[in-house]
């Protein structure tokens, strides 16, 4: 019985230290600021040539709106090209892409996946072709001065920034009950991450954390940083880490938006999460090794990346927590009970941090109802990842925004 105690303690310890790093960039992102918060523009300004890549996978349903939206950029025209990956498109659809002043690249995989479709992109396109690489998805829409906040960052000296995405679907589903709530959920949990991984790791000198959609990077870097990938569904975190271990600092643009649909239902909440989960797990398989070598060298970037990849995922931390607490409640045990309940304390002080004011006051009722259904979703996506490491699961796109 004391064994299991122990173990019992050992893994609370873990947890609280994962809470207090989360606490810590909390703060962090709070006391800091984003790489343009004051952005000095170039005299005279140069227009880089920028290449945006578009990979999408049977998104024929959007692709066609958000790419002709996209192409409205306060931006010369000719200094930018949107470059549309299309995996598994139908022939209508191509047709009306071939119809607009965008480049079109046909692709197909015996089983696809995003760093294939953006590899297949970059072997068709000569080095020196683009001054910059940016990726959006195929549901993405660019603001209209987002490449050009984009080049004024390249101008200032960095080779490799990430922008900052945004929830653009909420009023849309403002009437639509649960799938509503799913959504302010969704939008919360990026909007902490960005508070925490981009704004709050840029305050501590860190490089901030890429997602999968929104960055802008040198078109070398990305090229190295790209190859030899393993994971299936986890492309941006290799790449984030390749860019670290290679010595180079990613840059977080606050005020450079790009509006990314959020999953709007329970079933496409789970399956984005478990191939999140799996990607998680398949990075740490691969890097883990590297992050602690490059620290014993004393390179301190990439063991910060390690340590990111450690934290469990919010939705559980909250539901593990209570559950200690609980449990240590009934053993009548003061440690047993005490250290879940400040660690969860801790943890949902640091959320509520992390979390914007505008969405804060999307936050009612329906939403709190909706977070145990989460975590029992989010311990399913868990047991379920074995799935995700044989085939990629797509995150469907309805095209819905404000």
């Amino acid at each position: 019985m004391q064994f299991f105690f122990l173990l019992y303690l050992a893994c609370l310890g873990f947890i609280a230290l994962t809470v207090l790093y989360v606490f810590v960039l909390a703060v962090a992102g709070l006391l800091g600021r984003a790489d343009d918060a004051v952005a000095i523009p170039e005299t005279p300004v140069v227009f880089r040539k920028i290449g945006v890549l578009v990979p999408a996978y049977k998104e024929d349903r959007v692709i066609v709106e958000t790419v002709s939206a996209n192409l409205r950029q306060a931006y010369p025209a000719d200094r930018f090209e949107l470059i549309v990956i299309a995996d598994s498109f139908q022939p209508g659809t191509l047709a009306r892409l071939n119809a607009l002043p965008v480049r079109v690249i046909v692709v197909s995989f015996e089983t696809s996946t995003v760093a294939k479709a953006i590899n297949a992109a970059l072997a068709q396109i000569p080095d020196d072709q683009y001054d910059i690489i940016v990726v959006s998805d195929a549901d993405n829409l660019m603001a209209p001065d987002f490449l050009a906040r984009i080049n004024t960052a390249f101008g200032q000296g960095w080779r490799a920034v990430q922008g900052h995405r945004v929830a653009k679907n909420l009023t849309a589903n403002a009437d639509a009950g649960a799938d509503a709530g799913v959504a302010v959920l969704d939008a919360i949990s990026e909007e902490i991450n960005n508070h925490l991984f981009r704004k709050g790791n840029r305050a501590l000198g860190l490089s901030a954390a890429i997602i999968g959609s929104g960055m802008g990077i040198e078109p070398g870097l990305m090229r190295a940083a790209m190859q030899h990938l393993v994971t299936m569904g986890g492309y941006d975190k290799e790449l984030e880490m390749n860019l670290v271990l290679a010595g180079h600092t990613v840059g977080y643009l606050e005020n450079a938006l790009i509006y990314d649909e959020k999953i709007a239902n329970a079933a496409g909440f789970e399956q984005q999460r478990t191939r999140w989960i799996a990607a998680q797990w398949q990075f740490l398989t691969a890097y883990l090794g590297r992050g602690l070598t490059d620290t014993g060298r004393g390179r301190f970037g990439s063991f910060f990346k390690v340590a990111q990849a450690l934290i469990l995922p919010r939705v559980l931390l909250l539901g593990l927590l209570t559950l200690g607490t609980v449990v240590g409640l009934l053993s009548g045990n003061t440690v047993a009970w005490a250290v879940p309940l400040g660690t969860l304390l801790l943890l949902m002080l640091s959320l509520l941090l992390a979390i914007p004011a505008y969405l804060r006051q999307r936050i009612t009722g329906r939403e709190l109802l909706l977070i145990p259904m989460l975590m029992l979703r989010f311990a399913r996506a868990v047991l379920n990842i074995r799935k995700a490491f044989k085939t990629f699961l797509p995150t469907a796109h309805t095209g819905s925004h404000e």
